[in-house]
């Protein structure tokens, strides 16, 4: 899909409505201005109480909650570096069909952190949750699928937009710092969405998507999210 010429990186996406936002109101993760904490003993608990004997996972999970204990009232950019960082860190790339043996699988945070290992978009569902739960708004964070053009694939990355004209800054498992995405000229853009609804780039802002496949697997993280423990909803 070609990129507005006017910003042929990451032009600013447009939101369409109608039935994208019907679709996209399953991904309202529930972490709202009214926060709850997250109550990591009932989470670990009902963690071994799915997969067993969490072993050196138990060390990973506590150190996501210690680490958001820590940041609860930072500033939004150190937020952003420190939720990039953990996550880069403790956890090593591999590709679904390696993990779980499936081709096409979107973990909860927990299940990339028991396994210690995740796939991109495991990556920027992990730091989207994250980030919400530190009080980040979702108009602020887009999920966003490029293409990675030196691997030639599909990618997904975590995106932050400071302000909605704002060149956004970019959240990657591919490398370590945050870049903004003006300096990426290695990921071409695709399409993106939140909270609010779906976002495409190109050409015509109004260029519509049909597939939803990929978006319906957001209900089947916060399901699996609210089973493990977390308060996220659809509202």
């Amino acid at each position: 899909m070609a990129c507005n010429p006017r910003r042929p990186e990451w032009p600013t996406p447009r939101l369409r409505l109608g039935t994208w936002l019907l679709l996209t109101g399953l991904l309202l993760t529930g972490l709202s201005s009214g926060r709850v904490d997250w109550d990591f003993a009932r989470i670990l608990q009902n963690a071994e109480q799915s997969h067993g004997t969490l072993g050196p996972a138990q060390g990973r999970i506590e150190a996501w909650s210690q680490m958001l204990q820590g940041e609860r009232n930072a500033p939004e950019r150190e937020q952003l570096n420190t939720v990039n960082r953990f996550f880069n860190q403790q956890l090593s790339f591999q590709d679904d069909t390696r993990i779980w043996h499936q081709t096409d699988y979107w973990a909860t945070p927990i299940e990339s952190l028991i396994k210690g290992a995740a796939d991109c978009e495991d990556y920027a569902l992990a730091k989207y949750f994250s980030l919400r739960q530190l009080g980040i708004p979702s108009e602020k964070l887009r999920i966003t699928y490029v293409k990675a053009l030196n691997q030639n694939q599909a990618h997904m990355v975590l995106t932050f937009y400071g302000s909605p004209n704002a060149d956004p800054l970019v959240l990657d498992n591919l490398i370590g710092d945050i870049r903004f995405a003006s300096q990426r000229k290695d990921l071409l853009p695709v399409y993106a969405f939140n909270a609010e609804g779906l976002y495409l780039s190109g050409t015509h802002g109004d260029t519509r998507s049909s597939d939803s496949k990929k978006l319906s697997r957001w209900q089947d993280v916060l399901h699996k999210m609210q089973a493990e423990g977390f308060a996220v909803g659809n509202g």
